[in-house]
């Protein structure tokens, strides 16, 4: 992939590591197929993104880039349903690996901006993906409340990107009002 944006576009300016996926596997009693799944996603391919993204700023002397990744609100939280413990905890993880990789740039006197964007509750395909063998369960989670819809994280996107190049929005958490948690 980077290969080719690099034969197209030159390379990365702004990264946004926007993929993740969740599947209903508690600590234990889930399978561990799912949990790879969850790692690979939601951890490995966010590192490998944001390093093959970083390689690309830094060939082309880019110093004013910006990584985002998309985390989730459940990243911070402590108190999920069971079978969502290891999902929060791949996402605890993109909240450190942030961290990590906020100081790592400033170890580097870079001035490439991290921001994490850690959304509550959005309607999308997510939940019906996680429950496929039970829809019903994210067609009632998507009706308990008025979530939040695509283009309103796509506002906290651009929020970010638009700030000075002395500011660094390093943490937005975007819940909808009636969210609980």
């Amino acid at each position: 992939m980077f290969s080719a944006i690099k034969t197209l576009h030159q390379g990365v300016d702004v990264c946004i590591n926007n993929a993740g996926l969740a599947r209903p596997e508690p600590l234990l009693s889930g399978k561990t197929e799912g949990w790879r799944t969850m790692i690979d996603v939601n951890v490995l391919a966010l590192s490998i993104c944001t390093r093959e993204a970083y390689q690309s700023m830094k060939e082309r002397n880019i110093d004013d880039g910006h990584i985002i990744n998309i985390n989730s609100v459940l990243g911070h939280i402590y108190q999920c349903a069971k079978q969502a413990h290891f999902y929060c905890a791949t996402k605890h993880t993109v909240t450190a690996l942030t961290e990590a990789i906020r100081q790592e740039l400033r170890e580097l006197k870079s001035h490439i901006r991290v921001t994490s964007i850690s959304p509550g509750l959005v309607e999308t395909e997510f939940a019906y993906r996680c429950f496929e063998n039970d829809p019903s369960i994210a067609a009632t989670l998507y009706k308990s409340i008025k979530c939040l819809d695509p283009g309103d994280i796509a506002n906290a996107v651009l929020y970010a990107l638009g700030t000075p190049p002395h500011v660094q929005v390093h943490e937005m958490i975007v819940r909808p009002t009636e969210q609980a948690n």
